[in-house]
């Protein structure tokens, strides 16, 4: 399958662009992006062509992977669906609820495959402690911790505009929820409960009855900086282990192999568009809910 990339930043450069290149079955064709210097930049480390026209591109790959904002994203990802490219898109996969059920609409329509990079769905370790989770019972309710310092000399995302925009509830949130949903099952309903600067405390109730809470930040202290999911219950407290992680650019190798499976075999991925627009959903709900309290 004939990938294309869309994004300059450090994230792709880090990430997106090294996992098209070890991906199996992918062909990484090229890379567009909105500065002509850098893509030129990012393409030459890449060994690919660099593109000087999004529609150029389009016409070149089956498939396109997305690194940049939310709200850029889902815009040419909506274009990229209307001439039938497959999508491995980045999370959030919108930063409003319309731009993502308009996604998800044109995905559905268009009959193309989606996957949504979720990096902890898509790492090795994660996976198998998600699994043992699953298979377990008696959960009874759980927590994600997510305070990250972006102001922390040597963070290759302190100049991010959008992520100062939007604070964590958008940047890190997304990851929460994912985690929370695949350890304790579908959320109905969630309240949410600002704090200092873009902190944000949410309370999760899910279908299976249990609860779980995720505290969110960008901005704290380094000192302070403080990452743990976990679930407890009947057979004790099971926790996602941080130590000796892969790479992110091996978890998003597997994405874009995945997303390839997915379009060969026309069943719908777990973590989906579909699955990111119910994100979006929870998280523009969590949204309004800090806006009318302020």
């Amino acid at each position: 399958m004939r990938f294309g990339l869309v994004g300059t930043g450090p994230w792709a450069r880090m990430t997106h662009g090294p996992g098209l290149r070890a991906a199996r079955d992918a062909e990484f064709v090229g890379v567009w992006g909105r500065d002509a210097a850098r893509t030129a930049a990012i393409a030459a480390d890449l060994e690919v062509p660099a593109y000087g026209d999004y529609a150029e591109l389009l016409e070149a790959v089956d498939a396109v992977a997305f690194a940049v904002p939310p709200k850029v994203q889902a815009s040419m990802a909506l274009e990229a669906a209307a001439v039938g490219k497959h999508l491995l898109l980045d999370k959030p996969v919108a930063d409003s609820l319309e731009d993502a059920r308009a996604l998800a609409d044109e995905v559905a329509n268009e009959g193309i495959a989606s996957v949504v990079f979720f990096t902890h769905r898509f790492e090795v370790p994660s996976r198998e402690f998600f699994a043992e989770v699953q298979a377990g019972s008696g959960w009874k309710g759980g927590w994600s911790r997510m305070l990250a310092a972006l102001d922390e000399p040597g963070n290759p995302f302190t100049d991010s505009p959008w992520r100062r925009e939007r604070g964590a509830l958008w940047d890190i949130g997304p990851h929460a929820l994912s985690n929370l949903m695949v350890m304790l099952g579908p959320i109905t309903e969630l309240t949410a409960v600002g704090g200092e600067g873009d902190l944000v405390h949410l309370v999760v109730r899910h279908e299976s009855g249990a609860t779980s809470t995720a505290s969110l930040s960008l901005f704290v202290p380094p000192a302070g900086s403080s990452f743990e999911t976990g679930v407890w219950g009947e057979a004790g407290t099971a926790i996602l282990p941080q130590d000796e992680l892969p790479p992110p650019e091996e978890s998003f190798q597997r994405a874009v192999e995945e997303l390839v499976a997915a379009a060969e075999s026309g069943e719908s991925h777990p973590v989906d568009v579909a699955f990111g627009t119910r994100v979006v959903e929870l998280l523009a709900a969590a949204e309004e809910q800090l806006n009318a309290a302020r």
